[in-house]
């Protein structure tokens, strides 16, 4: 300990050394910092990064040509208020500060190019994906966003969807998904198939598998959170494309030096035209639903499908000091066909619908008081409802059913800069959740509405270090939340810390605490015409529990010319989950009672980069165990239990064309069958243990490629990506129902060979 006292001495005295040296004999010798800039990148190998606005005008003595790159790049700060920052790849990027402590500091990326170019691992232990210098990932004609998640070892999801992603062995509803603050409760168009969040629109994405922020609450798996640009647009851009999916649009509008406006829109093309790419996509939401087929007789007619976004961001920079940011986003998805029967030489019709709706309105407000104080105000307001007009032309009856949401959030941060390595945030979240649960039948008439309430209130604090060299950086911080009705009280400690050490190393621990009070279930499988089945059901605190993790990992990483490997381990329990969450299909389908989840897990990444190739390869086990004490087995594998999980993929990217290609390979979900020799028992299936058999490993290849070229005065990107390129017909679930006095197996595949083409004009 004296030993690093005497350094750490030494190394502030020679600092305030050269600086009163520089200062004494370069007083006079002030030269334009990007002329500086210019010389150390010849002088350190490096390549500084940074926005020409923010240091056209600024002037700075040159520092002494004897410093090393860490002290230079401190030096700087000193001199600028702008922050350096080091990356793996040796280039330093330029931020520039609200003032001279940066109230609100942004993580820093340890981790460049983690998977691609795009995709950082930063300091606080989340990773973010930048799409405005995103590269391009397999079977991706544009960047979707939920798609690209997927990507990270320990995320997949378990049928192909981008709303059943599983992170680290959890249900989709255990995911909190942000954008630009709010919470949505919708996440895909086609029911799953594409993200509903337009990447026109959207310009970051921070995950987080672990070590969340305090100011987040929900999200026992994971949180993805969705940006727009923070920055006033200075000039108008735009953009028109159309790909065998959707035509869609975007706007990046200055409406004055202080504002600006950005509006992003997509309209399915299925009123035009049906492309190969629907089709595939419609069997594959419609396959074994009343969609497909229908009962005896009964012939399913005029099936159609629509969709579309639309994304407003408007960016009120009233003064240096204050910024107004208000947001607007509607999504809706809507299906329906015919029912049509011939009785008696009578034709007769009837229709059936599905529609799926969210709308979401958000108000950011936030000012710096001082070179310390800063606020932030945000409320949203999220409703979404999911309705199904189910018509049984037999008995001439009607079945509506509804799943509404309703939620209301307000928050107040408070950010208190200490000095320039030492942050405070607190604050104070309130949360009001409504949901209500229809079921109307006509005939014979029976009616059933619940609506529940739930209100919590919680205050958080954060504490953020990060070292004079930059090498660690230390988050922890304690949210307390009281939810009323419950009269309940929890303590949710979280942590990130990240250490880089012998200069390719960095270290890391993650633990959070978290809870949730919302999550889905299924009733029954055909409800919803068994499209999208799953609804939104609030805790009570009895028999449908507040959800609760624990969770736990240590990494570590090595990077050096080119090369990076990562390793990460883990340890989560989740308590308060429910049979009918889990989405069981035997036994237990029908069974309701609650318990926990227990995962251990190593997530591994290799990636090598060599001009201007990129190849990585990403490995995850995982051993994930219900636990049931109500059940007759008490502990039994999970049904998103995969237990081993493999991708390999590589890309190549020139000045205009972008090239990647990707396998895909898993061990296959778990699956119960019946007894072999004795399948029925006393009129029912006899089923082995549960969960004791796996499906057939899961293999996909795809591919993408994009060129950009000049069209006219203007830009034009023309993609195209084929998904499951050797049409592996992969079983990604399979169930059993009795048939009379005998066992039918159903399963369900995935999608065959699936090409989409882009073409995009830029303005």
């Amino acid at each position: 300990m004296a030993k690093q006292i005497k350094q750490y001495t030494l190394f502030v005295f020679l600092s305030l050394f050269f600086a009163l040296k520089t200062h004494a004999q370069t007083a006079d010798n002030k030269r334009p910092l990007i002329e500086i800039l210019s010389n150390l990148e010849q002088q350190f190998s490096v390549q500084f990064n940074y926005a020409e606005d923010a240091i056209t005008n600024l002037t700075i003595s040159p520092p002494p040509k004897d410093l090393q790159l860490n002290t230079v790049l401190i030096f700087l700060e000193d001199k600028t208020g702008l922050t350096f920052t080091l990356t793996s790849s040796n280039v330093v990027l330029v931020i520039a500060n609200t003032n001279r402590l940066e109230l609100q500091k942004l993580s820093e990326i340890v981790l460049e190019g983690y998977i691609v170019r795009g995709i950082n691992k930063l300091s606080n232990g989340s990773f973010e994906i930048d799409i405005s210098d995103f590269d391009i990932l397999p079977g991706l004609v544009d960047t979707d966003v939920l798609q690209a998640v997927q990507a990270f070892p320990g995320i997949q999801s378990i049928n192909e969807t981008v709303s059943n992603i599983n992170i680290r062995g959890g249900t989709h509803d255990q995911n909190l998904i942000l954008w630009d603050g709010i919470k949505m409760y919708q996440s895909g168009h086609f029911f799953g198939l594409i993200s509903m969040f337009n990447p026109q629109i959207t310009q970051r994405v921070a995950l987080t598998k672990n070590g969340s922020q305090v100011e987040y609450t929900d999200g026992v798996s994971g949180t993805i959170a969705m940006q727009t640009d923070k920055a006033v647009s200075k000039e108008f851009k735009g953009s028109l494309g159309v790909n065998f999916i959707d035509a869609n649009g975007f706007a990046d509008v200055p409406l004055s030096k202080k504002s600006s406006l950005q509006i992003a829109a997509r309209k399915s093309i299925s009123d035009f035209t049906e492309t190969p790419t629907y089709t595939n996509f419609f069997e594959r939401i419609s396959q074994d639903t009343e969609v497909e087929q229908n009962a005896m007789n009964i012939t399913n007619s005029d099936k159609t499908f629509d969709f579309y976004d639309i994304s407003l961001r408007w960016l009120y920079k009233i003064n240096d000091k204050e910024v107004l940011r208000v947001n607007f986003i509607n999504a809706a998805n809507t299906l329906g066909f015919n029912e049509n029967i011939r009785v008696n030489n009578q034709q007769d019709s009837r229709a059936s619908t599905l529609s799926q709706n969210s709308i979401a309105g958000a108000i950011a407000y936030s000012k710096i008081w001082n070179t310390n104080w800063q606020t932030i105000f945000e409320a949203y307001e999220t409703d979404y409802k999911l309705k199904s007009e189910n018509a049984n032309i037999l008995d001439a009856q009607r079945f509506l059913q509804e799943n509404k949401v309703s939620e209301t959030s307000l928050k107040l941060k408070v950010n208190y800069a200490i000095n320039n390595r030492l942050n405070l945030q607190s604050g104070y979240h309130f949360v009001e959740t409504k949901i209500t649960n229809l079921d109307d039948v006509d005939n014979p008439v029976f009616r059933l509405l619940v609506s529940e309430v739930l209100r919590t209130h919680s205050l958080f604090s954060q504490l953020s270090y990060i070292s004079k060299d930059r090498k660690t950086n230390f988050n922890t911080g304690l949210r307390y939340n009281y939810i009323g009705k419950f009269n309940r009280h929890l303590l949710e400690p979280r942590l990130s810390v990240t250490h880089k050490f012998l200069d390719y190393f960095s270290f890391e621990f993650l633990g959070e605490f978290k809870h949730q009070n919302i999550s889905q279930v299924i009733n029954f499988q055909n409800d919803f015409l068994g499209i999208e089945k799953r609804r939104w059901q609030l805790s009570n605190d009895s028999d449908i529990p507040i959800i609760r993790s624990q969770q736990g990992s240590v990494g570590l990483s090595y990077t050096k010319s080119g090369w990076l490997v990562s390793a990460e381990a883990y340890y989560k329990k989740v308590k308060g989950i429910t049979t009918q969450s889990q989405g069981f299909q035997n036994q237990y389908e029908f069974v309701k009672t609650d318990g926990t989840y227990n995962v251990r897990g190593v997530d591994v990444i290799v990636r090598k980069q060599f001009n201007k190739f990129n190849t990585w390869l990403s490995y995850a086990y995982m051993n994930n165990d219900y636990t049931f004490l109500a059940l007759p087995e008490n502990t039994f594998p999970s049904n998103f239990d995969i237990t081993q999980a493999f991708t390999l993929g590589a890309n190549y990217t020139a000045e205009r064309l972008k090239l990647a290609a990707g396998l895909n390979w898993n061990s296959g979900r778990p699956t119960t069958q019946p007894q072999e020799g004795n399948p029925i028992s006393n009129g029912e299936i006899n089923f082995n243990p549960t969960n004791s058999s796996q499906l057939q490993d899961y293999l996909r290849v795809d591919i993408s490629a994009m060129y950009n070229f000049k069209l006219g005065k203007t830009t034009a990107n023309l993609g195209l990506s084929i998904w499951n390129l050797l049409n592996k017909r992969n079983i990604i679930n399979s169930f059993n129902r009795l048939n009379n006095d005998a066992v039918d197996t159903i399963n369900q595949g995935s999608l065959g060979v699936t090409p989409n083409l882009l073409f995009r004009v830029n303005f």
